[in-house]
């Protein structure tokens, strides 16, 4: 295993007030080296503290609210008037000189405020202005969720501010996808800007939300009771103008004979991370958005070939390194290695990281929500309770007590442990996408000292601390990779 408890703030004494970005990673080093196509995987845990904007330089954030109005949130009325204060919580929030502004969704994409395809500097006229232009909305129309961050794009393309967000509440399906593809937009958007999806009503998509959201770095969510929509976008506004890393580049080089296959964010939510190639060395890099004082974590897995490699010895596999661009006066932890060692015993190869499988099992917690929409989609009942149930044994094996706590809306649990669980009566086709919008938020995952730090009874030392620049290297390792320093005369 490569961990290493103080690996967040390894940078050396960081100055008090200063901000910092730390990197620790857990792994299971041993692999088969008989295996078919071996691969190494571990957990990445990156850590921001310090970072937040105490007021003194304001916000550095762009705003497009995108309001659904067509015509499926005239009923309840309730949902329209919900959308309406909604909106307006988030403008009082604007801090004075925040690029922002409101887009009316149907069809097609209007301006709501201000009136041209242009963004409006927040102020106490310009909030109430555009407080009176949301109220004034009704609804009428369809539906093209391509088009809404189409604009979006163009507004936000236009601002100086370093981080771009949408806000996009909607509560229907993409009717007219045809008028303007999502996929080809989703295309033109990443990287461009973070988008958070909502879902209000009865109509909505959730997988066509999380696809949105996943590939622009946002979260999807849902509220089940429409009052409760403004004070979840106040929250949300909270923790988005905290923000002020526009973004983090992770870095993997990888060692002659490995390869990186992908790099994807597992916590607070699942995130796409497309690669960026950096030469002809392998090296990969992964840009990740709008970051405050928060915890992400990411699981890296990378291919390796145990081919002419020398067997009972710890080797670099990888080197994993931060950058933030622009960011002087971030304190980053220093590059950190992946490493592998291979083995013929089955006893160390057969196990694995705990924290890697943690993720994998909530990743197949989705899935098997997904199965069961499915399922109850095409009036098969009893497959989705059989799914509903593999879902509940996997939120009680990892520990989900909210993600338990959602699914025993749908079902009684019997047996957890067993997967044993009866279908609620009255259960509707909305509860599902409730169900798969909270899918996509994971669990904080294990702590260290589990039991994969543990090998015959003792602990297993991946790595050791360079005397030289204090970074982790492999504990049979010659020289730091780091920084080249020679350990062979080490103890």
């Amino acid at each position: 295993m490569n961990r290493d408890t103080n690996g967040m703030h390894a940078a050396g004494g960081r100055a008090a007030g200063s901000a910092s970005v730390g990197l620790d990673i857990s792994q299971w080093k041993y692999l088969s080296s008989e295996a078919r196509e071996p691969q190494m995987h571990a957990i990445l845990t990156i850590e921001a503290d310090g970072t937040e904007n105490g007021g003194g330089a304001g916000p550095v954030l762009a705003q497009v609210l995108v309001v659904d109005c067509s015509s499926s949130m005239a009923y309840p009325q309730e949902k329209m008037r919900a959308a309406h204060q909604a909106a307006v919580a988030a403008l009082r929030m604007l801090p004075d000189g925040t690029p922002f502004a409101v887009v009316r969704g149907t069809q097609s994409a209007d301006m709501i405020y201000p009136r041209t395809t242009t963004m409006a500097r927040a102020s106490a006229r310009h909030r109430a202005r555009a407080e009176r232009a949301v109220h004034d909305q009704i609804a009428g129309g369809g539906t093209c969720i391509g088009s809404w961050l189409d604009l979006s794009r163009r507004l936000l393309t236009e601002s100086d501010a370093p981080i771009g967000h949408v806000l996009l509440l909607t509560d229907g399906k993409n009717q007219h996808d045809e008028l303007m593809p999502l996929a080809d937009v989703l295309e033109a958007c990443a990287g461009r800007f973070v988008c958070d999806a909502w879902g209000i009503g009865d109509g909505w998509d959730g997988r066509e939300l999380l696809r949105i959201t996943s590939r622009l770095h946002g979260q999807t969510s849902s509220v089940q009771e429409e009052e409760a929509l403004p004070r979840e976008y106040e929250q949300l506004m909270h923790r988005l103008l905290a923000k002020s890393i526009p973004e983090l580049v992770i870095s993997v080089t990888p060692m002659a004979g490995a390869g990186v296959r992908y790099l994807k964010q597992v916590f607070p939510t699942e995130v796409e991370l497309a690669p960026v190639d950096t030469g002809g060395d392998g090296r990969r890099r992964f840009v990740t958005r709008a970051w405050g004082d928060e915890t992400r974590r990411y699981q890296l897995c990378l291919s390796a070939d145990p081919t002419g490699r020398p067997r009972g010895e710890d080797l670099q596999l990888a080197v994993v390194s931060l950058d933030v661009p622009g960011g002087d006066g971030v304190e980053l932890t220093p590059a950190q290695p992946c490493v592998v060692h291979w083995t013929d015993d089955v006893a160390l190869s057969e196990h694995s990281d705990i924290q890697v499988e943690h993720f994998e099992q909530h990743q197949r917690l989705g899935e098997a929500v997904a199965a069961a929409t499915d399922a109850h989609r095409g009036g098969d009942r009893d497959l989705a309770r059989h799914h509903l149930g593999r879902a509940v044994q996997l939120a009680h094996a990892i520990g989900a007590d909210q993600a338990l706590g959602r699914l025993e809306q749908l079902v009684e649990v019997v047996d957890a442990e067993a997967g044993r669980v009866r279908l609620r009566p009255g259960v509707a086709a909305v509860d599902f996408e409730h169900l798969i919008a909270a899918s996509s938020h994971s669990t904080y995952g294990p702590e260290s000292g589990s039991a994969d730090g543990m090998v015959a009874g003792g602990p297993v030392a991946a790595t050791v601390r360079c005397p030289a620049c204090d970074g982790k290297v492999p504990a049979a390792a010659r020289f730091c990779p780091l920084c080249a320093h020679g350990l062979q005369e080490q103890p």
